[in-house]
């Protein structure tokens, strides 16, 4: 799950971590009253949206005095911002968070993932803040520094020294960076984050060391232990598709062709995507119902996958092992009964009671085609819908 800036800032300032005072702001009228209350000489007018690359779009604008921060809170709001994470749909302004300007003397790089090669937390930095990594990893690799973190002990003062003084933090403000990385892992560690990222930590005139960004992604599996986190969640940021999937637990992420998929296991339908583009189809979508899903998840899976558009068939891909054929069989059937299917669908079946699965599908009278292997079903479906 993702938040904003404005809510990551505010989850870091819990921990200690130090951060811009700023305020959100929904309307003109309270970015301007935000900028009052703030009472600095200058300050940054931030878009918040779900997404990077906000002020290469235009999303951030530094004001002199109140007259520009209407202005450009008149301009931001409302506004599509299209980055390189939106994609060219963009995504709509909503709110603004209004923030004091700081002097900024050096910007860093300060970043917690899991690095699934040792199945630990690493903290990475590098002393070119302001870039995506990405392309400092590209360019320049030997700038990223990285410390390992043990999970039985977490980060040890002395690695976040290191990385301090690899980066090139002023010798008196060593101390500040440190208690900076020590409050991250805290938080990246208590609230069950995936990524936690400061692009830029910067170093300021009158000798401080604060986060200027903060994006936040935490573990969907373990928001039913982060309640406040849960209750930052902005259903405006999210595909409608992909919060109606998950009210029945299924697994549900929009994609941009044209051929519906509905597979059970994680494994299947990445597989099962994999063959679509094989044979020169575009999947909509990837869909994973699950090992228990019953005849109202599978029905409900295909008015989610039905409620896209530019779905012109469906597949569905059905590895019968927790799961039985049967009761997918009767799902397929009872959901093509209810939404009126006018589209090619091809189903697939294996494993348990495939046999009485297949013979459900076969007398149902639905115009259903039946494929006997995830090759032969990917070959049908490309082909019926071109």
């Amino acid at each position: 799950m993702n938040i904003h800036e404005y809510q990551g800032k505010e989850l870091l300032r819990q921990y200690g971590v130090a951060v811009p005072n700023g305020k959100v702001a929904f309307s003109v009228e309270e970015a301007v009253e935000a900028a009052k209350e703030l009472g600095s000489k200058i300050n940054v007018v931030k878009a918040q949206i779900h997404a990077g690359g906000r002020g290469k779009a235009g999303g951030v604008k530094v004001a002199k005095d109140l007259d520009e921060v209407r202005t450009y809170a008149d301009e931001i709001l409302g506004k599509t911002l299209v980055t390189h994470q939106t994609g060219p749909e963009g995504k709509e302004v909503k709110r603004l968070l209004i923030e004091e300007g700081c002097d900024i003397q050096k910007e860093y790089y300060i970043g917690l993932v899991l690095d699934r090669a040792t199945s630990k937390v690493v903290l990475m930095a590098s002393e070119e803040g302001g870039t995506e990594i990405e392309e400092v990893a590209e360019a320049t690799p030997e700038k990223i520094f990285k410390e390992i973190i043990d999970p039985a002990v977490g980060l040890q003062g002395f690695q976040a020294r290191r990385l301090a003084f690899n980066i090139n933090t002023p010798k008196e403000l060593v101390g500040q960076a440190v208690k900076f990385m020590l409050g991250l892992y805290k938080v990246f560690v208590e609230k069950d984050c995936s990524i936690a990222e400061i692009n830029p930590l910067v170093t300021t005139g009158d000798g401080k060391v604060m986060a200027l960004d903060a994006k936040l992604n935490f573990d969907s599996n373990a928001l039913y232990r982060q309640k406040d986190i849960l209750a930052y969640r902005d259903l405006e940021e999210e595909d409608v598709k992909e919060i109606e999937a998950s009210k029945y637990d299924l697994s549900y992420i929009s994609l941009d062709g044209n051929i519906g998929c509905m597979v059970n296991g994680a494994g299947l339908a990445m597989a099962t995507m994999d063959i679509i583009k094989h044979y020169n189809g575009d999947p909509a979508n990837f869909l994973d119902v699950g090992g228990g899903a019953t005849a109202e998840k599978v029905t409900e899976a295909f008015k989610i996958i039905l409620s896209d558009e530019s779905v012109k068939g469906i597949f569905v891909n059905i590895f019968g092992g927790i799961m039985k054929c049967d009761i997918i069989a009767e799902g397929v059937v009872e959901a093509t009964k209810q939404v009126g299917l006018e589209i090619p669908l091809v189903v697939r079946l294996e494993g348990t009671n495939v046999e009485l699965g297949k013979k459900i599908l076969k007398e149902s009278g639905l115009n259903i085609t039946a494929a006997d292997s995830m090759a032969d079903g990917a070959q049908k479906i490309v082909s019926l819908v071109k």
